[in-house]
């Protein structure tokens, strides 16, 4: 039995996004957060929007389908109408002449001998027809664009969440995690919604407006232009209405991120809340970014309630007219009962078109605003990755070394790390010592390729590692952070993350962390859901999973970020027995401030405001009567 981690990417390599034809990274919005796009030209219909198309492409045989099928429904909406209107003219014994009475009398001689005898009926199973080819159509058509929506959202979560994956650390230092969520989720949904809804839409404008106007036009051209002129004070009011509210909702989109980000940090820090009874602060919190939401949805609906009166205005002038201009062209004998009949229905089907073009608009406006931080994240190209010529590291790790390497974070001045030189070969074990910020974690984060020395080399067998592949080197190490993350999950699914393991070999990691007796005493074993991010278990039991999980890999460097900070000392102890005993040729850097976790080093080093002061061994350290020695008393009680 293998006990797995649920996951898509296999081996812990992401590779190249699965991207849609025609899609590139660009480099627009390289390193922009998605709250860093409010601003910019505003455009009618915007162009982030229409990048959705390449990945509709890739589904050419279900979006033609679409096409056809919504393209026949609107004709078939549109043919009961014209029976109608033959029967109209049927009943009152009036004759018509023109291309709409030839298609009369091609019915009356051709179509209603297969049907029937008697006209009256023959209408009325042509009616019939008409509805029947217009729910066949209808339902296929909306099948199609619902799958091919769903299925381009997936494809552009995954892109995004990918691109996301590939950035390295410093793009998320800014960034809010709930801003990110927004953009997975409501954003990609709200583009879904563009593929199923508004696509439809459009066909459907197109494919009405089209055939309608030729219809028409073909009947009476005074009524058609009786009927479209006024229609085209539609244009400006269009215009008006996108170049007001696109702006809108960009900020809309931007505050629903908000929101998302205030509740995700609530809902994390609970326990924080409760205990500085600052439940009705994060409330008021909440209300100040709902709030914000709120107003700019309301201006948003000021102009789009605006806009659709409009509409509604242009519509009723141009029926108005054309009634009036009907009847008396019916009276004059230009046209029959029946045609005024026929083109009065399908001038009612175009109002429909008329209201769903500005819902289009509205739509479209909200959906230009997703696509800006969709792809935005889509087209964020990593910093830290691997070169042309980028070697894969051949073997485990046989060492580590730091060559004069300074840095400073981006976005700040101070030098955290100033000429930071060591070496620790194959199956040494180093000990990083210093008061807070002197650097000792960013030089495990340089080591991981986290970020990038300013100056200076990392070395790993003698190759600086930004001349290896990033998946390479990373394989032959085990991290444990000071902050042990552990995902929603059972025990057994976050030791074996992204590896094939079975029970036993899960085991054996389990008891080298010392974690194996606590799993055993669980009712459920392996199979104990920990919780979102391990909440079920206790700081120390979190550490150990951990650090399991990162002996899982057998890896030939370990490296330990105040890894035992929550552990008891004789905990400690048994782990530093266990770690010591299991692996003679793996190498091990541990930051600590807790003494006794490196106090069996080979060697420690010992920082100060991103400088090595002193180094040795913990005897040689404490003869030297320096940092190391203060820091040692203190923490014994000596001091």
């Amino acid at each position: 039995m293998k006990v797995l981690l649920s996951r898509k990417f296999k081996n812990g390599h992401l590779g190249q996004p699965n991207m849609g034809a025609g899609h590139t990274r660009a480099t627009q919005y390289d390193h922009l957060a998605p709250e860093d796009l409010n601003e910019g030209k505003v455009e009618v219909l915007g162009r982030q929007i229409w990048r959705v198309v390449p990945y509709a492409m890739n589904y050419k045989k279900r979006a033609s389908v679409g096409v056809l099928a919504n393209a026949m429904a609107r004709f078939s909406d549109l043919l009961p109408f014209v029976f109608i209107g033959f029967a109209v003219d049927y009943y009152s014994g009036e004759d018509t002449e023109g291309f709409y009475g030839g298609i009369r009398d091609f019915l009356d001689e051709s179509i209603f001998p297969l049907l029937t005898e008697n006209l009256a009926v023959g209408y009325g199973i042509l009616i019939f027809l008409g509805f029947a080819s217009l729910a066949i159509f209808q339902g296929i058509s909306e099948y199609s664009w619902q799958t091919l929506g769903y299925k381009v959202q997936h494809d552009l979560r995954l892109d995004a969440t990918r691109s996301l994956i590939d950035m390295e650390a410093s793009y998320y230092d800014l960034r809010q995690t709930g801003q990110l969520m927004s953009v997975l989720s409501a954003d990609v949904n709200q583009l879904e919604d563009v593929i199923s809804d508004a696509s439809t839409s459009i066909i459907r404008i197109i494919v009405t407006f089209g055939t309608a106007f030729l219809l028409l036009v073909l009947m009476s051209w005074k009524l058609a232009a009786v009927l479209f002129t006024p229609l085209l004070f539609i244009i400006p009011l269009v215009y008006l209405f996108s170049t007001r509210v696109q702006r809108k909702y960009r900020q809309q989109r931007e505050s629903t991120g908000d929101i998302t980000a205030v509740l995700e940090n609530v809902i994390s820090g609970i326990s924080v809340v409760q205990a500085y009874n600052a439940q009705e602060w994060e409330a008021k919190r909440v209300d100040t970014e709902s709030s914000a939401y709120r107003e700019q949805s309301i201006e948003a609906s000021k102009d789009r309630n605006r806009f659709l009166p409009g509409l509604y205005a242009i519509a009723g002038i141009a029926f108005g007219l054309l009634v009036t201009a009907g009847g008396y062209l019916t009276q004059s004998g230009e046209i029959s009962t029946g045609q005024l009949v026929t083109f009065l229905l399908i001038s009612t089907r175009m109002t429909m078109p008329m209201f769903i073009f500005g819902m289009l608009v509205n739509q479209l406006q909200k959906g230009e605003a997703s696509a800006r931080r969709v792809f935005a994240l889509v087209d964020l190209i990593p910093t830290i990755t691997d070169h042309e010529d980028s070697k894969i590291l051949e073997g485990p790790i046989s060492s580590v070394e730091f060559s004069d390497v300074h840095f400073t974070y981006p976005g700040t001045t101070t030098k955290v790390l100033a000429g930071i030189t060591f070496k620790a070969d194959a199956g040494e074990f180093l000990g990083v010592m210093g008061h807070t910020g002197a650097g000792k974690t960013t030089i495990l984060k340089l080591l991981m390729r986290y970020y990038e020395p300013n100056q200076g080399k990392v070395l790993v067998n003698g190759i600086d590692v930004q001349d290896l592949t990033l998946d390479s080197v990373r394989a032959q190490m085990g991290f444990v952070s000071q902050e042990p993350f552990l995902f929603f999950g059972t025990l057994g699914q976050n030791v074996a993350y992204n590896r094939d393991a079975n029970p036993d070999e899960i085991t054996k990691a389990l008891e080298l962390a010392g974690a194996a007796h606590f799993v055993s005493e669980m009712e459920n074993g392996l199979d104990t859901m920990v919780g979102d991010r391990g909440t079920k278990l206790s700081g120390g039991q979190r550490a150990r999973v951990s650090l399991a999980r990162a002996l899982l890999k057998s890896p030939s460097l370990l490296v330990l970020d105040e890894a035992s900070s929550a552990l008891d000392a004789e905990t400690e102890k048994r782990i530093q027995e266990n770690l010591l005993g299991s692996g003679s040729n793996r190498t091990t850097i541990a930051v600590a401030h807790r003494l006794s976790t490196i106090r069996q080093a080979d060697e420690i080093i010992s920082m100060v405001d991103g400088a090595i002061v002193e180094r040795g061994t913990h005897e040689a350290l404490i003869e030297n009567n320096g940092v190391y020695a203060s820091q040692w008393s203190i923490q014994t009680g000596e001091q």
